[in-house]
């Protein structure tokens, strides 16, 4: 999917905010570690455009960001849709390659990692492998990953920080509308209520992704996001 660009900085206080949470991770795990930070929430919900202005606002400080996302490491087509194309489960379950994204990314930057990683395995656009040359990572990098599902119980060990964007699905689903364009609205519209709304649904109930994240992003307004930095039960 073609990711929605929007030229809005960061508010200063809520990067300053972020900016000391992440710092504050980095001083509890040594300053040499990298710190993984989750960017995760539903889909169009503005998680990369939110990832890319936060590894801006942390620059600016003077610090080492590693900008990557989950986007990058899915399976190919024929396993994405081996449940069927419309499937909620098989977006959930078959969409993204967590195996590879731990093994070339996560692990490698964590406590006992080599530092050495790749920041992109597929391109999906493509239908096909594409891996990103290896990289060392500098002492006390930050990893910002955005993606969907990121705080699933196989991956929730893996975070430093968790921030989760969040957007109700009226706001996703009017979003991807205005996105992709009013051309296809009528097969948008019927994919994401049969595949990608039902399986962020599923997410919420099973997994608390609001509960379990250190920072919530109200993003329904892209002009004006709102964080939270208690826990709660909004998504």
């Amino acid at each position: 999917m073609t990711k929605q660009k929007r030229a809005v900085a960061l508010p200063r206080e809520l990067s300053d905010r972020l900016a000391a949470a992440i710092l504050t991770a980095r001083n509890e795990a040594g300053p040499a570690q990298v710190v993984r930070v989750a960017v995760d929430g539903p889909d169009v919900a503005g998680k990369t455009t939110f990832a890319n202005q936060l590894a801006v606002a942390l620059k600016r400080r003077g610090l080492d960001i590693i900008r990557a996302s989950a986007d990058d490491f899915q399976h190919p087509r024929c396993h994405r849709y081996q449940r069927g194309a419309l499937s909620p489960l098989g977006y959930y379950f078959d969409a993204f390659d967590y195996q590879r994204l731990k093994q070339e990314l996560l692990a490698p930057l964590g406590p006992r990692g080599n530092q050495r990683y790749r920041r992109a395995y597929f391109d999906w656009r493509a239908d096909r492998l594409r891996p990103a040359p290896w990289s060392i990572a500098a002492e006390g990098a930050i990893l910002l990953l955005d993606g969907v599902f990121l705080l699933r119980p196989s991956l929730r060990h893996f975070w430093d920080v968790a921030i989760y964007v969040h957007s109700t699905p009226w706001t996703s689903l009017s979003r991807a509308v205005l996105r992709d364009g009013a051309a296809e609205r009528q097969s948008l519209v019927h994919r994401y209520r049969k595949r990608y709304l039902p399986a962020q649904h599923g997410y919420r109930s099973a997994c608390r992704p609001c509960q379990r994240a250190d920072v919530i992003i109200d993003n329904n307004d892209f002009a004006r996001p709102l964080a939270s930095f208690q826990r709660h039960d909004l998504c």
